[in-house]
């Protein structure tokens, strides 16, 4: 669009002077059973595409919603207290700057900052839900995903409520928008049939037959996860340090991720299991940046000149928890950075949460170091998950390398992993 705006003579001379090209490239010509194989290839491969990058753009667009949120509540109980949750909507009506309560300043502040954290909080079903139909349908289905994860929310179905919320809005949506309408329909479709139609199916089924079952399922899960202790937690720390590590900002990073921050309004001082499996999920997180830019700075001969220089900005990558920043290793060696990856996840995430680290932020890595409890602990278990990737991948490299059997003969064996 932007070059058809900006060049559209040039455009049209390239088109013209296409035309008379036989090299030129074209749009494939099918025959009648051609095009129909075709467009079910495409279709297939298209929905689960679609699928998949909905849901990731679900997760996206709610990262922001919860990270605002979650710094701004623990930030709410640096300033008041732990307290500051039973008494925060009290001290905001009843108080202002001219008429402080009781504790002054500090708890007021306190009061209005947890209270802007949880409302930013609220967003997250309706935002998961919403974004999740706007992946599937574009823009008519912001709204009835919206509704549909305010219904989710309302009924306690939760995170997973918000998914399948959005999932069922988007796909509505999107097979509403398909329909043949007349003419002077069509430009009413995207504006009020779609959002309207969509809405009620969508949340219509969330009340009626989905809401409940799911809130029952989510209940039950949060009791489950609410009283795993010893040796049970230690297992979910290790599943979910492998889960973060495993792609590394992909779908099964995403979930663990979600999972933690879905259940981050749920933490109490009392109930303390949901910070735990967000700072766990968090601190295996930073791990496999930090581990690459240890393992460079320990063997610089390991690595590339690139990857070198990626190291060093992995340091502060992995400081702020963008696990992200081990991408580039892993494209380069998959096999060697990945493994030793969910090694070292799996190690910060047993320690993790056998300590009992807590964190009331879902984002930021050391630098929300004022909503981590057990700080030390927090520190430890990075560090030992970062060492163990460190060493397990520098171990990779020189004794798992990839060497052909047969270095003679052109058409010998393939070339298998033996020491060095």
């Amino acid at each position: 669009m932007k070059r058809g705006i900006d060049e559209p003579a040039k455009m049209v001379q390239e088109a013209l002077a296409a035309a008379d090209n036989p090299n030129a490239h074209r749009v494939p010509h099918f025959g009648a059973e051609e095009q129909a194989e075709h467009d079910a290839e495409a279709s297939g491969e298209h929905i689960g595409q679609k699928l998949k990058k909905a849901l990731l753009t679900g997760v996206s667009y709610m990262i922001p919603f919860v990270a605002g949120g979650g710094l701004l509540i623990a930030l709410g109980f640096l300033l008041g207290g732990y307290t500051i949750s039973t008494i925060a909507d009290k001290v905001v009506l009843a108080n202002s700057l001219t008429n402080l309560p009781d504790g002054g300043l500090p708890i007021y502040l306190g009061a209005v900052a947890f209270k802007i954290g949880g409302l930013s909080l609220a967003f997250l079903v309706p935002a998961l839900a919403g974004y999740i139909a706007f992946g599937i349908a574009d823009r008519p289905g912001i709204a009835p995903g919206f509704t549909a994860g305010a219904v989710a929310g309302f009924m306690g179905a939760g995170f997973l409520g918000g998914l399948v919320g959005g999932l069922l809005a988007g796909f509505i949506a999107h097979w509403i928008g398909g329909w043949p309408v007349p003419r002077w329909l069509r430009g009413l479709m995207p504006v009020v049939i779609i959002p309207l139609l969509a809405s009620i199916v969508a949340s219509g089924l969330m009340f009626l037959v989905l809401g409940g079952p799911i809130a029952w399922f989510t209940t039950v899960l949060n009791h489950w996860l609410s009283g795993m202790t010893g040796a049970s937690a230690v297992v979910l720390g290790i599943i979910l340090g492998l889960m973060m590590c495993f792609d590394l900002g992909g779908p099964v990073n995403k979930v663990a991720y979600s999972f933690a921050v879905a259940g981050l309004g749920a933490g109490s001082v009392t109930n303390q299991a949901p910070w735990q499996i967000m700072a766990t999920v968090m601190a295996a997180g930073m791990v496999p940046p930090l581990a690459m830019a240890l393992a460079t700075a320990l063997d610089k001969s390991r690595f590339s000149l690139a990857e070198r220089e990626n190291g060093k900005a992995a340091w502060l990558l992995g400081a702020s928890f963008i696990s992200e920043g081990a991408i580039p290793f892993a494209a380069a060696d998959p096999l060697r950075v990945i493994p030793a990856s969910m090694l070292g996840g799996a190690v910060t995430g047993a320690l993790c949460m056998a300590t009992g680290v807590t964190s009331q932020a879902p984002h930021g890595g050391i630098f929300v170091f004022f909503a981590i409890g057990n700080l030390v602990m927090f520190i430890v278990s990075i560090l030992a998950g970062m060492v163990v990737t460190a060493l397990a991948v520098l171990a990779l490299k020189r004794w798992a390398v990839r060497k052909p059997v047969d270095t003679v003969a052109a058409t010998g064996p393939a070339p298998v992993l033996v020491s060095q």
